[in-house]
């Protein structure tokens, strides 16, 4: 029998559970995986996703090899590649990026970088950024994922954009899970909700969409989406009406109160109702609930900010436990990213001294605008790594033409062949997890985690947590804002032209009642994350691909009649920017007016080439310039004796 070892690694995938597990090798190749135990948070559990890990990493479609180019760009115009060797490789691109870097300036490389990895080495934390630097290429913002309700939680508790411990969730007596559908995307935090509702906690899920995660719930509303700000201010109405403010909390470790009371005030359960499309006695009994309920732990989910008003929405959430009194108490408060706990020395890993000089930057979810339209200078080579915006970006239509221009030096670094890749003049096979060593942080708790190969200090058990008690209260001596306090009016937000108190900002889209815009597109779409793909991570594992089944869209039943849909049926769905098929859901999962799909797929996998980001627009949020992913009109129809569906292009 062959010797085994067994290896201790961390998933690098972008999620916030960063789970710990341990990879048993024979002969030099990885024969299982399981969760590590040992690890206080994840305990030994893997994600349905990760399970099949081994299998993802072994595939016989993965990248082995470089390759070049031959023919034109992009499966659909019959491209194809040759393979070609490491040194032959890294030459062409050197060469290629020096001419372009002499003759347009530095600027005009684009190092585009995703979450694929999410490891502090091999990753979206920093790989490559050194190299780009001493170069002088373009700077890219990551604004596709977190980036709006950072800026929203920096603004209320302070620059390290901090929040409650998620694990002290087990203490809450009321959870409220807002915008989270954590069985499938924080499926670990489950265990301490679990321990909660064993000790009596009443677990409340806001959602436009009915979950696993809302079915499981004690109570499920379902808001208008982009109206959470709105439904904040109305629960707080509430506890003012109550008397159940904090009065003694307010006064000593918040600035701002009165001008914020007023404010709360403008937003009775009555306004709030015909805002969020909610029925006025759900609001008042959740609002009575929160007034008297301590402590009260909220998790807030990625997809909530996704808006125009996103940032505003995560800001005015976090403001609630300042009126309520949750910061004093563990198991109180706001929890939406925890990787400000880490610290770390980002400026030495960065090393933005070595640039020559500051260049401009470039945003993550305006890809087509930057291949498209930035002309000082035009981007003319773009080195993508961790990221496959063809199937996670917005306006994939515009996208697609970028990326087709001959005069493009494009390099992509991937595990497959994706449709990105299909697009790539050089493409550079990259390794996986198993294959390389690094270490990671996470944005849903609070263990730092190494993957082997590890130094001696974290060999042994894998995983440490930071230096914080258990349980974890963080703003018990006050919060790091310039005045020291929670601030409901903020003067980095007026300083930055925005309206420094805490409210309600509209979504631009889908909250729109009788405009032009919501009479042509009349149904609000969202694309959450599915339940079997990782962003667009696994969408090409058969298994995968067959639990996940067809894309779908859910769809009322009052908005499917006059449509005449039914269960089963092809439809279009599109708007101005662009068009993807799905079989219709009939179903009141989804409220009136508001249909779902999800994100992640493939645009070769399915009918046209495109999927729910055809449709999506690249314009920014209120704060970060953060993706609008959630704030998109559409229209719905039936396809009826049409094999091909045309898309329409803005």
């Amino acid at each position: 029998m062959a010797e085994q070892r067994h290896v201790r690694g961390a998933c690098p995938l972008d999620c916030p559970d960063t789970c710990s597990w341990i990879v048993t090798v024979e002969d030099g190749r990885a024969v299982k995986l399981q969760g590590d135990r040992a690890h206080p948070f994840t305990r030994g559990a893997l994600c349905n996703k990760v399970n099949d890990y081994i299998a993802y990493t072994q595939s016989p479609e993965r990248l082995l090899y470089p390759m070049r180019r031959v023919g034109p760009k992009g499966a659909n115009g019959g491209g194809s590649f040759e393979r070609i060797s490491w040194d032959e490789a890294l030459a062409e691109i050197s060469a290629r990026l020096l001419k372009i870097s002499e003759e347009f300036g530095a600027e005009a490389i684009w190092p585009y970088l995703g979450s694929g990895n999410m490891g502090l080495i091999q990753g979206a934390y920093g790989a490559g950024q050194r190299f780009w630097n001493a170069l002088g290429a373009s700077r890219h913002v990551m604004t596709i994922c977190t980036i709006a309700g950072g800026f929203g939680t920096g603004y209320t508790l302070g620059a390290n954009r901090i929040g409650m411990d998620p694990e002290t969730l087990r203490l809450s007596k009321l959870i409220i899970l807002w915008g989270a559908n954590t069985l499938t995307t924080n499926s670990h935090l489950w265990r301490s909700i679990l321990t909660a509702r064993r000790n009596g906690a009443f677990l409340v899920v806001i959602d436009p969409i009915r979950t696993r995660t809302a079915a499981a719930a004690d109570c499920h509303l379902a808001p208008t989406p982009g109206t959470d700000a709105a439904l904040a201010l109305g629960l707080m109405n509430v506890t003012l009406t109550e008397g159940a403010e904090d009065r003694d909390f307010i006064k000593k470790h918040t600035f701002g109160w009165e001008a914020f009371r007023e404010r709360i005030l403008e937003f009775p359960p009555e306004r709030v109702a015909d805002i969020c499309g909610l029925r006025l006695e759900s609001i008042v009994a959740l609002g009575k609930r929160l007034a008297h309920t301590r402590p009260t732990g909220i998790r807030i989910g990625i997809g909530l900010q996704r808006h125009g008003g996103g940032g505003m929405a995560v800001r005015t959430i976090t403001c609630l436990p300042g009126v309520t009194g949750d910061w004093r108490h563990a198991g109180g408060g706001v929890c939406y990213d925890t990787r400000g706990f880490f610290g770390g020395n980002w400026e030495a890993l960065y090393r933005d001294d070595l640039r020559p000089r500051n260049a401009r930057s470039l945003s993550m979810t305006r890809l087509g605008e930057g291949l498209l339209e930035v002309n000082d200078p035009p981007v003319k080579a773009i080195f993508i790594y961790g990221s496959n915006p063809l199937a996670s970006v917005p306006h994939q239509t515009k996208i697609r033409r970028g990326l087709v221009r001959p005069d493009l030096f494009t390099v992509v670094v991937e595990h497959f062949l994706t449709d990105t890749a299909e697009f790539a003049d050089i493409v550079l096979p990259a390794t996986m997890q198993f294959e390389h060593a690094d270490l990671l942080i996470a944005y849903g708790h609070l263990y730092v985690l190494w993957n082997e190969p590890a130094v001696e200090a974290l060999k042994k058990r894998g995983s440490i947590r930071l230096n914080y008690p258990d349980p974890f209260v963080p703003f018990a001596d006050g919060f790091p804002t310039p005045s020291g306090k929670l601030e409901f009016i903020s003067q980095r937000m007026a300083e930055a032209g925005l309206d420094p108190l805490a409210g309600y900002t509209p979504p631009y889209e889908t909250a729109q009642r009788d405009t032009l815009l919501a009479r042509q597109y009349p149904l609000a779409l969202i694309a959450a994350a599915d339940h079997y793909f990782l962003n667009s991570l696994f969408a090409n594992v058969p298994a995968q691909m067959k639990r996940a089944g067809p894309p779908i869209i859910l769809i009322h039943p009052e908005d499917a009649a006059p449509r005449r849909l039914e269960t089963g049926d092809a439809v279009r769905v599109f708007n101005g920017r662009g068009s993807f098929t799905a079989t219709a859901d009939i179903t009141d999962r989804v409220r009136r007016g508001v249909v779902a799909s999800a994100k992640g797929r493939w645009p070769r996998h399915t009918k046209d080439s495109a999927t729910v980001n055809a449709t999506v627009d690249e314009r920014d949020s209120d704060m970060g310039g953060g993706a609008v992913f959630h704030d998109n009109r559409v229209e719905v129809e039936k396809i009826s004796g049409r094999d091909e569906i045309a898309t329409s292009l803005s």
